[in-house]
């Protein structure tokens, strides 16, 4: 869990390179609760790595979490507290590809799962194969949950998607981290199901 003033540097390094690197497009899959009433933007919330990307806890998962927080804050919720509305549950994740061997398999993000209703089906793993050398791909993810403290209800998750060639600027984590949180959280909460293609 982060405080806003640990990231603020981190938002603000993100928000920088992120408007001078050209980026590839990002692939997007949301799913939320509009359609049975749910207010979106309301109330305080804090930003915490979940599953697999909880090993990355320190400056791995900074960007991440930072470009995160500056979406919440951005989409009108407010200043982060301990005792929260909402909590901004993160798991990112980076793959090699290399042209000669198979795509990994692709994050999922939906209704289902263990819990019956909104359980995640998000998987974001996290490995490296650098021997794809200049020709090699580096996609990054970011799947985010918001769940709703007081009964611990998933009120929105959604998973971003990008690809960039290994080595290049765009593939950098704190630019990676920005551009898949904006692309995500874009015209939130989005529309139920759909997957968009964001620039």
């Amino acid at each position: 869990m982060m405080k806003i003033a640990r990231i603020l540097p981190l938002i603000t390094l993100s928000v920088l390179t992120a408007c001078v690197v050209p980026t590839g497009p990002v692939e997007v899959t949301r799913f939320n609760r509009a359609a049975e009433g749910m207010s979106y933007g309301k109330g305080s919330f804090m930003v915490t790595l979940t599953g697999e990307s909880a090993s990355d806890r320190s400056l791995a998962g900074s960007p991440y979490l930072a470009a995160v927080a500056r979406e919440m804050q951005r989409i009108g919720y407010g200043d982060t507290i301990n005792n929260a509305d909402v909590i901004a549950e993160v798991r990112f994740g980076t793959n090699v590809i290399r042209p000669d061997r198979p795509a990994p398999a692709p994050v999922s993000v939906g209704v289902g799962g263990s819990t019956g209703s909104y359980g995640s089906g998000v998987g974001v793993s996290l490995g490296f194969n650098l021997a794809g050398g200049s020709a090699a791909q580096l996609q990054s993810s970011l799947a985010v949950r918001i769940l709703r403290r007081s009964d611990q209800v998933v009120i929105w998750e959604g998973t971003a998607v990008q690809s960039a060639k290994a080595g290049s600027p765009a593939a950098q984590p704190g630019i990676a981290a920005s551009k898949l949180a904006e692309a995500l959280f874009k015209d939130f909460p989005g529309v139920s199901g759909e997957t968009i293609r964001v620039p």
